[in-house]
């Protein structure tokens, strides 16, 4: 087994939509998932999980295998659009009422300078254990690994204090009104129930996860491919700080295109998907326009965790698949 897969196993234990969107004062009813409790899920294909039996490798083949992943990913997709470039702008989209309501929460000035400096050290960790182990690490294990590694080097004080308040802060402030469905800031992932999907540096949970995944490939085709799977704390945060970069520090803009840590369902079942080759597209409004969203909502048991004018305070999502 790869290192990289053993990371995953042992460390855990220790998804471009710019910020210009359109708003609406528009609120829908969200539909449910009623289908998915009337239209059983045919078994899923066995995927084993990678064995626990590890061979040691050098730094170098372990920074060879990172840069080979990392260039499987980049030929897939590009997660959650963030940093991609002339991606169609999301337009014309509905939000909850509430949301025009509240003053924006922005960064700036010294908090502008640890938000990027925090940002700049998660993306450190990314790098040095790869992209697919980084998707499952745990809080501590992360913190362990940046310590333990000169080129990453150890959280300061002000930077894990500042994790910390994000994580602990009423994501309703922000303009973001789902649930939190991750309490812990150290919460872990447990690695016998995940499972790594090949050639796409993500993971799924076992179960009612791989049967959703497994049946919607099985349906569909070759043509759709999962862009975003199980993602710890650190994950999230790393996603949402660079959706907030982007976005010149306001907080609060991030929120309606990425959940902030402790709020994603992918944390917890939830999955992206996308068309194979589209790129960037498949987290714009250009992926509802192609057949493969088509045969989605053609599929009983399938759910959109943010549907146009959901009350959550998320712009349109029509690759997110709800599992839980």
């Amino acid at each position: 087994m790869r290192r990289r897969d053993f990371l995953a196993l042992t460390l855990g234990t220790l998804g471009a939509v710019g910020c210009a969107a359109i708003r609406e004062s528009s609120v829908k009813t969200r539909s449910g998932s009623l289908a998915k409790a009337q239209y059983p899920l045919p078994p899923a294909r066995s995927i084993e999980p990678p064995a626990q039996n590890p061979a040691a490798i050098s730094d170098e083949e372990q920074a060879r295998l990172n840069a080979l992943e990392e260039e499987e990913i980049a030929n897939n997709i590009l997660e959650d659009g963030i940093g991609a470039q002339g991606a169609t702008p999301k337009d014309h989209l509905t939000i909850t009422q509430n949301v025009g309501a509240l003053k924006p929460i922005v960064a700036e000035g010294k908090e502008f300078e640890l938000l990027k400096a925090t940002f700049d050290r998660l993306n450190a960790v990314q790098k040095h254990i790869g992209f697919g182990n980084f998707n499952v690490i745990s809080f501590d294990a992360m913190i362990s690994v940046a310590k333990a590694s000169k080129p990453v080097g150890a959280f300061t004080e002000d930077e894990l204090e500042y994790l910390e308040k994000l994580f602990f802060r009423d994501a309703k402030e922000y303009g973001f009104f789902g649930s939190k469905v991750t309490d812990k800031l150290t919460e872990s992932i447990a690695q016998k129930e995940i499972f790594k999907v090949p050639r796409t540096g993500h993971y799924l949970y076992q179960g009612q996860a791989a049967k959703v995944y497994e049946s919607v490939k099985k349906d569909i085709g070759d043509t759709i491919v999962m862009t975003s799977g199980v993602r710890g704390v650190p994950k999230q945060f790393h996603l949402f700080l660079a959706k907030t970069l982007e976005c010149k520090g306001d907080y609060s803009e991030a929120s309606h295109s990425l959940a902030p840590a402790g709020y994603s369902y992918h944390g917890i079942g939830d999955f992206d998907v996308g068309k194979v080759g589209y790129g960037e597209k498949n987290f714009t409004q250009e992926f509802a326009k192609t057949k493969e969203y088509e045969k989605l909502m053609q599929l009983g048991y399938i759910a959109i965790r943010y549907p146009r004018g959901n009350p959550y305070g998320v712009y349109f999502e029509p690759w997110h698949v709800e599992v839980v």
